[in-house]
């Protein structure tokens, strides 16, 4: 049986996770999809678009996709829908696992990983992020969550754009840029986007988006070293200020930041497995995700490698093209990591 592609919707409280899985559940594309819920979610979705019994763990939406809440963990519904699935009592082609409003998404993005039954029923496609613009400045401050789901995303959907000023728009983008360069990101409108937005974005496949995402090394036009450019306590950035009543701003530092390591130079292959074994073992917690295309010593090909806090993979992709420059490029997306360290250490495995 072919693997049943899953994406992971997130985002903060409020921020239009129902509102964009009611609309693509809606919509007439003829896929039938499965939706996990987490039982404790704030919000169910509403009950005019679902047909169901009270109480039953899963529930026939009436355009033929099925709901069901997680009554145990993530790992045993997933097990029991592909079952099910198997014995044709179910028919879905998808599932979509919708997060709480306070969840953080890596264990649930490492369900896909660690256990073989679910890896061998599921293919994890994608993380979409959604950041709610009214509240995003506020949210990101003060909520470590908040800030982890942005670090972990493969897409960025912000909502409620039209309750703010452009410029407002435009400092969060900013920012968000800078927490996490290798998701595109995108203004929707109650949850109007397309379903090519949505799903088979392959984020999660390691020879997919191979230059890892089209806006991912682009430099800012205004700071020349995007990478370099960190938002510390001096930094003025509108979208880390936030009022206190006496017309004092307080800045904020995002620990979820990002750095980009490139290298004209070939990796030499056991001196970079041995480095990123050891910072997986110290950091992998506070790496939320790290990905890049590596030039190595020893294959004309181009490896890639990607990973979500302890868990780490790599593949062979492509052969380099005649003429193309052969760089490395490596991002690395996370809580408070020492970025010297790791540039270092890199460097330190060239050949």
């Amino acid at each position: 049986m072919a693997l049943i592609p899953a994406t992971i919707l997130t985002g903060f409280l409020g921020s239009g996770k129902t509102t964009l899985l009611k609309r693509v559940l809606t919509e007439a594309h003829g896929q039938k999809i499965a939706v996990v819920e987490n039982e404790f979610g704030e919000e169910n979705i509403d009950n005019e678009i679902l047909v169901s019994e009270p109480g039953e763990q899963i529930i026939q939406l009436n355009n033929g996709c099925v709901c069901c809440s997680i009554r145990e963990d993530l790992r045993s519904t997933l097990a029991m829908l592909a079952e099910k699935k198997r014995k044709g009592e179910l028919d879905f082609e998808r599932v979509v696992i919708e997060t709480t409003g306070l969840a953080d998404p890596g264990p649930v993005a490492q369900t896909f990983f660690m256990d073989d039954e679910i890896a061998e029923s599921y293919l994890l496609d994608s993380i979409l992020t959604l950041v709610d613009a009214k509240h995003a400045a506020e949210q990101l401050n003060e909520r470590q969550e908040a800030r982890r789901q942005v670090g972990f995303a493969d897409q960025i959907f912000i909502s409620k754009t039209d309750l703010v000023a452009q410029d407002e728009v435009d400092a969060l983008v900013h920012r968000l840029k800078h927490m996490n360069p290798r998701a595109p990101h995108k203004a929707v409108h109650f949850g109007e986007v397309a379903l090519s937005e949505v799903f088979d974005l392959r984020g999660f496949n390691l020879n997919a988006k191979l230059d890892i995402d089209p806006d991912f090394l682009k430099e800012d036009e205004h700071d020349h070293h995007h990478h370099d450019h960190e938002h510390g306590e001096h930094c003025d950035h509108p979208s880390h200020a936030h009022e206190h009543g006496h017309g004092h701003h307080h800045h904020t530092d995002d620990d979820v930041k990002s750095f980009v390591f490139r290298a004209d130079r070939a990796f030499d292959p056991a001196k970079l497995e041995d480095f990123l074994g050891a910072v997986v073992n110290i950091y992998g917690a506070r790496m939320l995700r790290y990905k890049g295309v590596l030039h190595m010593q020893g294959t004309e090909r181009k490896v890639i490698f990607q990973g979500v806090h302890q868990l780490m993979g790599s593949d062979l992709g492509p052969a380099w093209a005649e003429g193309e420059a052969r760089t490395s490029k490596m991002v690395f997306i996370g809580i408070d990591l020492p970025k010297d360290i790791f540039l270092q250490g890199l460097e330190q495995c060239l050949v």
